[in-house]
């Protein structure tokens, strides 16, 4: 199934209460590849993580919104269901993104690192949503997430770029991407230098690389279907 995109003016991502009846029926399954993927992996973490029980676009007074319902469960519960497949079709991983765009065309692309739960793989900073987004309203702050990931990786702070006003989003699969296009006042040269010089200074950075990539098909295993489909419609809407 090709990636499906769509155009919004904003997210209204709220958190809910939800028991996952995946999570509970394959418990010992799931507890059991947790401890095979963390005798690989020791540094990953069990702990709390937001998935979605809902992400459907409605259009509400001439606005077209992105209306998530969030629930909480744990990494190793997220992580089980995907690396499973994805057997419950009814939930999704939803994440914000940077897609952050030098002032000469290039993407800032990272490469994880072999410490995280999917390394080697290459995407715009981010990461899933956690209750520390939540706010105290039980709205889920995604830009706040997105700011948070790119400042975490990268050490380049949001507020230096140019956002765009709405948002693009993919539907990969059970994958729902939130991409903000974010202009940056600086060539592809220097941003990725900058961004060399953060990861050398880190003990333990999240990114083993930084890549700038010019729009167009990409033909490079390590970029997920939403990734490759985001740079090939890149290179056509400019």
């Amino acid at each position: 199934m090709e990636p499906r995109f769509a155009e919004v003016d904003r997210l209204d991502c709220r958190l809910v209460s939800h028991r996952w009846t995946f999570a509970e029926e394959e418990a010992a399954r799931i507890d059991a590849h947790w401890a095979t993927r963390l005798a690989r992996t020791p540094s990953m973490y069990d702990g709390p993580v937001l998935l979605a029980r809902k992400a459907a676009l409605e259009a509400e007074s001439g606005a077209r919104v992105l209306r998530v319902e969030a629930f909480e469960t744990r990494f190793s519960r997220f992580l089980a269901w995907r690396d499973f497949g994805w057997p419950d079709a009814s939930v999704y991983n939803f994440f914000a993104m940077p897609a952050l765009r030098s002032s000469d065309g290039a993407w800032l692309v990272g490469e994880m690192g072999q410490a995280h739960s999917a390394a080697g793989q290459r995407y715009f900073p981010g990461g899933t949503p956690d209750p520390g987004d939540v706010t105290e309203t039980g709205e889920v702050d995604l830009y706040g997430s997105l700011a948070r990931e790119l400042a975490e990786e990268t050490g380049l702070p949001a507020r230096e770029g140019v956002a765009a006003q709405g948002w693009t989003v993919i539907f990969d699969r059970q994958r729902v991407a939130c991409l903000r296009r974010i202009d940056w006042p600086a060539p592809a040269a220097a941003i990725r230098e900058r961004v060399r010089r953060f990861l050398d200074a880190e003990a333990e950075p999240e990114l083993a690389a930084v890549h700038m990539l010019a729009s167009g098909r990409h033909d490079d295993p390590r970029l997920p279907a939403f990734m490759t489909a985001f740079l090939a419609r890149a290179a056509e809407t400019g």
